[in-house]
């Protein structure tokens, strides 16, 4: 049995190995250049009407044309929901392994990463709004629908549909069922550590908890995400300030540090690692864009549901998404390693920002961050689960007997996975995550002519007022 399992992970290594470290990295970060410049920069041409958009209609949705309010969610709530699935435990073990793979130098190439791919989340929301469907008074979308409809007539309607089941069915393996598995052994892992509490009961908690949010729908969900999300990110970047002033001394170097490790990794002790420039952009854009998802091809079910009048202002939402994830959690993270010294100490994962705590807060520091992973952790699991149903709904024509399945299933998962080691379990995670982005990418390159056709609607529609949008037929 050993001899199979050690096999497997073989396997699996490789194909990580080839789709992670070459494919995927390079595949990601050209998409997101090339709708930078495709689209003329929205994410920085725009970021003003983003905000606002954000900010500005925090808890209010606006009515489309001949929508009903019971169908959809804010607008708000479609990003708290995003964002829930974005911060997880790879804003605090993610960060903390591309600083100790890669050197400081990584996080300039997260930060870069994340602005590409803010271009790109952008391009996957507005097709997401633009293909949705009512499905018995709710609205449902993602890269499974804009796939199969949009794609039907450029590359035929079968190869399109076999890419849509090869999405959902990838995306299902991966963040509904192994997803949600991993994350629940993260809660559990730094609830013991710090607390001592017994694995398993900590996954029964977390499966008992769940249940009750699943078992609501999007709506429950998207309460649940609008009320938890600006908590949890509020409580870490409070953490993230109070070590800031206390370590106010270091902040210019360390950032000086983190570009100098960008193209320099010498000069800061770099190779005396064995860190070269290479390595510092792998492992900051790969751990910048498996933080975000952008371009993965998951949040898309979130912001799909979101009431807006046009499907760019969700746009506008979605790619604040990825900057509220990576340039302010993910780099809050970032400046606590450095700044307290952990990244030095020869830890690695999780317990490397756990060290940071624990020098910043003393005794304290350890359950701090296991509360805040656990509200990471746990918010990810709902997130996780609801695009998985979205994808169950698409397969099986919202026969409620298979979405009842799914959720047992997805609960057995989070118990199963707080009990034991998921090395493997992990390993697994990554190379589903990465099966499903390629057919997302296919699709985004062959739609980008209506993606810019939306955008160009969008700016002409609005020259004489609030812009508006007449969706195309949704009924299923």
């Amino acid at each position: 049995m050993e001899s199979f399992i050690g096999a497997v992970e073989t396997i699996v290594n490789t194909v990580n190995d080839v789709l992670w470290g070459y494919i995927l990295m390079y595949a990601l970060i050209g998409i997101g250049v090339f709708f930078t410049i495709y689209l003329g920069a929205p994410q920085f041409i725009r970021f003003g009407p983003a905000c606002r958009q954000v900010f500005g209609r925090l808890y209010k949705g606006h009515k489309p044309k001949g929508s009903d309010d019971n169908k959809s969610i804010s607008s708000f709530q479609a990003l708290a929901v995003a964002i829930s699935a974005q911060v997880g435990t790879g804003n605090v073990a993610g960060v903390a392994t591309a600083i100790m793979a890669g050197g400081p130098g990584a996080i300039f190439w997260m930060w870069l990463s994340a602005m590409f791919g803010m271009a790109t989340i952008f391009s996957e929301a507005i097709l997401a709004q633009h293909y949705r469907e009512d499905v018995k008074g709710q609205f449902i979308g993602g890269p499974a629908f804009y796939i199969s409809k949009g794609l039907k007539n450029i590359i035929g309607h079968g190869s399109a549909n076999f890419l849509a089941y090869f999405f959902s069915v990838a995306i299902i393996i991966a963040l509904g069922f192994i997803g949600c598995m991993v994350q629940s052994n993260s809660i559990a892992s730094s609830i013991n550590s710090a607390f001592g509490f017994e694995p398993l009961y900590v996954g029964l908690i977390i499966a008992l908890f769940a249940g009750l949010i699943f078992i609501g729908g999007i709506r429950r969900i998207a309460t649940f995400a609008q009320l938890v999300v600006p908590f949890m990110a509020i409580l870490y970047i409070l953490c993230a300030i109070i070590i800031l002033f206390e370590f106010s001394d270091h902040i210019v170097p360390t950032i000086q540090y983190i570009f100098e490790g960008a193209f320099n990794p010498q000069a800061i002790g770099g190779g005396a690692l064995g860190v070269t420039i290479k390595e510092a952009i792998r492992f900051g854009v790969a751990r910048g864009l498996f933080s975000n998802e952008a371009g993965m091809g998951s949040t898309p079910h979130a912001h799909a549901t979101a009431l807006v009048l046009h499907p760019v202002l969700q746009g506008f939402v979605a790619f604040f998404g990825v900057f509220f994830d990576t340039i302010i959690i993910c780099t809050a993270t970032a400046l606590i390693i450095l700044l307290t010294g952990s990244h030095e100490l020869g830890l690695s994962g999780a317990l490397v920002t756990q060290q940071a705590f624990a020098t910043a807060f003393g005794d304290i520091g350890p359950a701090i961050i296991a509360i805040c992973l656990t509200f990471f952790a746990f918010t990810t699991v709902v997130g996780w689960y609801y695009f998985g149903e979205s994808n169950i709904r698409f397969l099986f024509k919202q026969k409620n007997i298979a979405i009842h399945i799914y959720r047992i299933i997805v609960l057995v998962f989070i118990v199963l996975g707080s009990a034991g080691k998921v090395d493997l379990v992990w390993n697994l995670s990554d190379m589903f995550n990465g099966i499903m982005v390629i057919p997302n990418l296919i699709a985004l390159i062959l739609l980008r002519k209506e993606i810019k056709d939306i955008l160009k609607h969008y700016d002409e529609s609005r020259q004489d007022g609030p812009p508006s949008y007449e969706y195309p037929e949704m009924n299923r």
